[in-house]
């Protein structure tokens, strides 16, 4: 498997003075490790946007160092600018991109948030999946008033304490912190400048209001023109196109148009295609006749059992604990392929938005079960090490003995993670067996039963990393979630066998 990957996209209240910017730039840019993706500033919106990449640890060092170099430089007291915001580092977010889960995004947040809290002293709140207050999940909620009303109420209203840090803003103001899936910032600009006309698209475009699903809007003046300015947060389920084709139809309804649109960082190939497929009408399209993938499938070919030869060569990892997430992982794949044959049917055209779900979250299960292949490897390779430790003297003996404690349970957490998203990945079967394509309701059946494999597997690593310590209060709460996961995969796979039964009219033994 390759290394973890998180991407992170630090927004900063500075768009207009080249050398506060590029100060900036060359403190995120002086932690080895990170790639700076792209860089987008806006003299209008005084903010600038990093698209960072690399490891998990290096891509938060670097957020660290450029929110420390934005509090030196911006003073919010002075800050004006179209963009709404409460700090000089205002928002930070981690993504997870490869073989990182979102449950460890969050913990990263968390863990900056302390830190910027600690040791630079300023006041953090924590958003979007890491949010630890429900009315704080969205990033317009915290941003109320913006800073300048922060100041003030932050010092009496309890309903605006940081989740870390002092209770008072100072000149760098605060910083938002969380973990999110990827979102597309989107920019539309009209052919006029009356940005009330702006205002009211956007009013009719975003969720809060009443318009589309994932869409957050506002509208603003940019460079002379009314802008409809977004962040979308889901373009499977609300398409690029279909924001575009508003705005056009609403623009039209006030004697204008659209004149450009912009991106801001970066976007996923998918979409792009998506609004390709759409424009172009091409209901038939299938992601594999373009050329790109097709190339990247043929050049990956080669590499396709590496998994399976590490498996069976004769060191000790990856063993049965990364067998086990590599096993939840196809299942889940499966999965997704039953939902995705369902979407390419007609007649299942009433279940659509149920299946699109199920795709959605059956790729993120994939996602974080094929991350926990190598973790599992990982945390064997450092029970090893502790094991290893030299136990001359009683106190080595004594600093030896609490590593392997500590080893032991990082080692019987992630077969037990393997185990509960593989149930996760059993009530996703469950629904495609259920509603799903008739075609590939076997499929379904399969997808229960490696998932239900992989529950096992995980299972059995909990418990041998886990033996001896069964009456430590830890230990026990871990094989109670165990317990808790292992009861619920019978059960599911027993009413799966039956509604495949059912619907199949195959005996499933």
């Amino acid at each position: 498997m390759g290394t973890p990957l998180v991407e992170c996209i630090p927004n900063f209240s500075e768009g207009r003075r080249e050398g506060v910017i590029e100060a900036i730039a060359d403190a995120i840019q002086s932690f080895r490790g990170v790639q700076v993706l792209d860089q987008h500033s806006d003299e209008d919106h005084n903010r600038t946007v990093f698209t960072l990449l690399g490891s998990p640890d290096a891509v938060s060092d670097a957020a660290f160092r450029g929110i420390r170099k934005a509090a030196e430089l911006i003073d919010m007291n002075e800050h004006r600018g179209e963009h709404p915001r409460i700090g000089a580092a205002d928002v930070v977010p981690f993504v997870p991109i490869r073989d990182f889960s979102m449950a460890e995004c969050i913990s990263l947040a968390k863990n900056l948030g302390k830190k910027v809290a600690e040791e630079l002293g300023i006041p953090v709140f924590l958003y979007e999946e890491a949010a630890v207050r429900p009315e704080r999940v969205n990033l317009e909620n915290i941003r109320r008033g913006e800073y300048e009303a922060l100041k003030e109420e932050i010092k009496t209203n309890p309903g605006r304490e940081p989740d870390y840090g002092p209770a008072e803003l100072g000149s760098a103001g605060a910083v938002v912190i969380g973990a999110r899936e990827p979102l597309v910032a989107f920019n539309v600009y009209l052919s006029t400048d009356d940005v009330a006309t702006a205002k009211k698209i956007a009013r009719a475009v975003r969720h809060s209001s009443g318009g589309l699903r994932y869409v957050k809007a506002m509208g603003v003046q940019v460079e002379g023109r009314a802008q409809v300015s977004m962040n979308l947060t889901n373009y499977h389920k609300t398409p690029i196109a279909m924001v575009v084709e508003t705005i056009r139809r609403e623009a039209a309804r006030y004697g204008t148009a659209i004149h450009h649109s912009e991106l801001v960082g970066l976007i996923p190939q998918e979409a792009l295609i998506d609004a390709a497929v759409w424009y172009a009408q091409l209901d038939q399209f299938e992601s594999d006749q373009v050329l790109e993938y097709r190339l990247e499938q043929a050049d990956g070919g080669a590499g396709k059992y590496d998994f399976l030869d590490e498996l069976a060569s004769g060191e000790p990892t990856p063993g049965g604990g990364s067998a086990a997430a590599f096993t939840a992982a196809q299942a889940a794949a499966l999965t997704e392929m039953v939902a995705r044959i369902t979407l390419g049917s007609k007649k299942y055209a009433d279940i659509h938005p149920d299946m699109e779900d199920i795709v959605v979250k059956a790729e993120n299960l994939r996602q974080d079960l094929t991350g926990a292949v190598e973790r599992d490897a990982e945390a064997f390779e450092s029970l090893m090490d502790a094991y290893r430790l030299p136990k001359s003297s009683e106190q080595e003996k004594s600093e030896r003995k609490e590593a392997i404690r500590i080893a032991s349970f990082f080692a019987a957490e992630i077969p037990l993670l393997t185990a509960e998203k593989a149930v996760d990945v059993m009530r996703l079967a469950l629904d495609t067996a259920l509603k799903g394509n008739l075609n590939a309701v076997t499929d379904a059946w399969t997808a229960s039963a490696l998932a239900r494999a992989a529950v096992t597997a995980g299972g059995a690593n909990v418990r041998v990393n886990l033996k001896g310590m069964e009456d430590d209060a830890g230990a026990k709460k871990v094989l109670q979630a165990l317990d808790r996961a292992e009861k619920e995969a019978a059960e599911l796979y027993k009413e799966i066998r039956d509604v495949i039964g059912n619907r199949s009219g195959i005996s499933m033994l």
